[in-house]
C-alpha cells in the first residue's frame, strides 16, 4: 500500500449525524465472528505474509477460491483464477488474481467492481510480515460481502476481485484491466478496500470524491454510522497527501473507471513484522464493514 502520510486534506461530514438516517441496515447480513476469523488465519504464520509467488501466496490463493465456493460465488473466469507473469526489482514473479461473480438481478450487464489485495510482504531478515490491516483486512470483507449478497442479491453485477501484486506496483490490477474479463465500458465504478480494521481516531477514509459528483453526493447525503467517522479527503496534494495512486483503485482511475477507496491512515505497524491480528481494532474493523456494505446499498439502488 501507500507510503506513510503525514498531512491531510479531508472534509468531515461527521456533522451528519443528526440530519440523516443511519444508512446501516438492522440486519448485517454477515458473520461478525467470521469476518475476524478470516482475517486472523490470513494474517497467521501460516501464510508466511503472503509475498507474491511464494508458497504462502499460492496458500492464499487457494483459501480465498474455497471460501468463494463455499459462499456459493460463481467464478468469472475458470477456477476463480487468472494467472499472470510480470519482472519487478529485477526478478520474475508469477501472481494470480481470484476472480468471482455475483449476477445482478435488474442491471446483470452493468457491474460493480469490489476489490482488495491478497498479497503483502512476505519474509525479510527471518521476520514474518503478516500484513493483517494489509490487506488481509481488505480480502476478510470480500467474504463478508459474498456473504452478505446470499440473502441481499445486487441489483448490478459484482465482480469480486482478490488481486496479487499490489505490493510490487499494482500489478495484479493492471493485469486485469488491461484483459477485462467483462467490456470496460460496462464497469461502472470500483470500490477498493485496503487497510480497512484499525484506527485510534476512529475515522475510515474514502477517496474519490472529487473526481466524481454523483459520488460526492453518495457520500454526504447519508450518515453512515455513530460509531466511526467516514471522511472525505486524500484526493488532491502531492504524491504524500494524495491517495488517488495509493492502491488497486488507481489502476480502475486510470481506465477512466469511478472509484471509492477505503481505507486509514498509516500506522506505526505499516509494512512492519508487526502488523499481525493482535494490533487490529475488531469494533471498528466490523463497523467499517458495515459502513461500506451501507455505501455500497445506496450506490447499488441507483441505476448506474
Amino acid at each position: 500500500m501507500r507510503k506513510n502520510i503525514y498531512f491531510v486534506v479531508l472534509i468531515c461530514f461527521w456533522g451528519f449525524q443528526n440530519q440523516a438516517q443511519i444508512a446501516i441496515p438492522k440486519n448485517n447480513g454477515f458473520n461478525e465472528t467470521e469476518l475476524l476469523h478470516h482475517i486472523k488465519t490470513l494474517s497467521s504464520d501460516a501464510f508466511e505474509g503472503r509475498r507474491t509467488g511464494t508458497k504462502g501466496g499460492v496458500k492464499a490463493v487457494n483459501y480465498i477460491v474455497d471460501h468463494f465456493k463455499i459462499l456459493q460465488v460463481l467464478p468469472l473466469v475458470p477456477n476463480y483464477t487468472q494467472p499472470f507473469a510480470f519482472s519487478s526489482e529485477g526478478k520474475h514473479f508469477n501472481g494470480t488474481n481470484v476472480l468471482g461473480l455475483i449476477k445482478g438481478t435488474s442491471f446483470p450487464e452493468k457491474y460493480i467492481v469490489i476489490t482488495a489485495h491478497h498479497d503483502h510482504e512476505g519474509i525479510k531478515n527471518g521476520q514474518i510480515y503478516n500484513g493483517a490491516d494489509d490487506d488481509a483486512s481488505g480480502v476478510s470483507a470480500l467474504f463478508a460481502f459474498a456473504e452478505f449478497f446470499k440473502n441481499h442479491a445486487p441489483k448490478h453485477s459484482v465482480i469480486l476481485a482478490a488481486f496479487d501484486a499490489e505490493e510490487l506496483g499494482l500489478e495484479g490490477s493492471k493485469y486485469y484491466l488491461g484483459r477485462p474479463i467483462v467490456p470496460l465500458n460496462q464497469i461502472k465504478v470500483n470500490l477498493n478496500m485496503d487497510m480497512i480494521s484499525r484506527s485510534d481516531e476512529k475515522e475510515l477514509f474514502v477517496v474519490g470524491t472529487i473526481h466524481n459528483k454523483w459520488l460526492k453526493d453518495l457520500i454526504i447525503s447519508n450518515k453512515y454510522s455513530n460509531k466511526i467517522k467516514l471522511l472525505t479527503g486524500h484526493d488532491e496534494g502531492n504524491w504524500e497527501e494524495n491517495w488517488t495512486h495509493a492502491s488497486d483503485h488507481a489502476s480502475f482511475h486510470k481506465k477512466g473507471i469511478p472509484f471509492l477507496y477505503f481505507g486509514v491512515e498509516d500506522h506505526k505497524d505499516y509494512h512492519e513484522p508487526t502488523d499481525d491480528y493482535e494490533n487490529i481494532q475488531p469494533e471498528f474493523y466490523k463497523e467499517a464493514v458495515k459502513v461500506i456494505m451501507a455505501v455500497f446499498q445506496k450506490m447499488d439502488a441507483l441505476q448506474l
